[in-house]
């Protein structure tokens, strides 16, 4: 663990044990990893593309190249891109190139990391690849749950630097 991404506060997950928990410890390998995806997840499931963009761009600094969280977070950097350039742009092609680079991040990546339901990502944007309405009433699934974006996750992505 790196003592810049760990957070004591940030809550264990809702239920499951996924890949980034220490249940022994009782945290979070990345903390800081947990409390954007979990921010991230809810904007983005709310429709917030951008803004959930923002919350995994800014916690991927924190990872070199070649890490898992690096490989996640990118991956899902790419995620709300191509749902922002699908729902906002209507630009399908655009949508289909940042999904496919998308893919290539999150292979390897453990299908439940930091609660994210990496498999149900990666075969929904394989899907869409050839159908891109399978994305509309999709929703990344955190904990087992489909969370929707409160005001705290607005104010969190507003606190992030610009």
């Amino acid at each position: 663990m790196d003592d810049h991404t760990h957070a004591p506060d940030v809550p264990p997950p809702r239920s499951g044990t996924p890949a980034g928990w220490d249940a022994t410890a009782g945290r979070w390998e990345h903390g800081t990893l947990r409390r954007a995806t979990v921010h991230g997840v809810r904007l983005y499931n709310s429709g917030a593309f951008h803004e959930s963009h923002d919350c995994f761009e800014d916690e991927w600094y924190n990872y070199g190249s070649g890490t898992t969280e690096s490989a996640f977070l990118h991956g899902m950097v790419q995620v709300a891109a191509g749902a922002y350039k699908h729902f906002d742009f209507r630009d399908d092609s655009g949508m289909r190139s940042l999904f496919e680079t998308a893919l290539q991040y999150l292979h390897g990546v453990p299908r439940d990391f930091y609660g994210v339901d990496v498999l149900d990502v990666r075969e929904t944007l394989t899907a869409a690849l050839d159908d891109p309405s399978v994305l509309r009433d999709w929703h990344v699934r955190l904990d087992g749950e489909t969370l929707t974006a409160r005001e705290a996750d607005f104010a969190y992505v507003a606190e992030l630097d610009p």
